[in-house]
């Protein structure tokens, strides 16, 4: 399958995404914020992002923000992945260049089908 980078400081959220997606057969890379995520993406390539927006530091909206920006980064696959459900946040979301939007809670299943269709050849080509 693909490469996989979760962002997210909730440990719980790590290990839920970690179980479901490597079962699935996704390598998986894990930030706790979005500093790290950024060294991620731009050194190991992840072939999908996902990314929650409230993190310590710099917020998933400046992630994305900077996502795009870099040559490096900017073809990534975001998946949003949020307790933020209001229509501002996945709009705002998807303006910042994010594929898909899901919110927490999230039905693990949910989670890999979308992944798994983000990682498929030819997305976003």
């Amino acid at each position: 399958m693909g490469r996989v980078l979760v962002v997210d400081d909730e440990p719980d959220v790590l290990l839920l995404c970690r179980l479901n997606l490597q079962q699935r057969g996704h390598e998986l890379l894990e930030a706790a914020d979005g500093s790290t995520a950024l060294e991620i993406a731009r050194d190991r390539h992840p072939d999908v992002i996902v990314l929650d927006l409230m993190l310590p530091g710099i917020s998933g909206y400046d992630v994305l923000e900077a996502l795009q920006r870099d040559a490096e980064t900017t073809n990534i696959p975001v998946l949003v992945l949020t307790a933020k459900s209001l229509r501002a946040d996945r709009e705002r979301s998807h303006g910042l260049g994010a594929s898909a939007f899901l919110t927490k809670p999230f039905l693990p299943n949910e989670l890999c089908e979308m992944v798994d269709s983000l990682v498929a050849p030819g997305h976003g080509a």
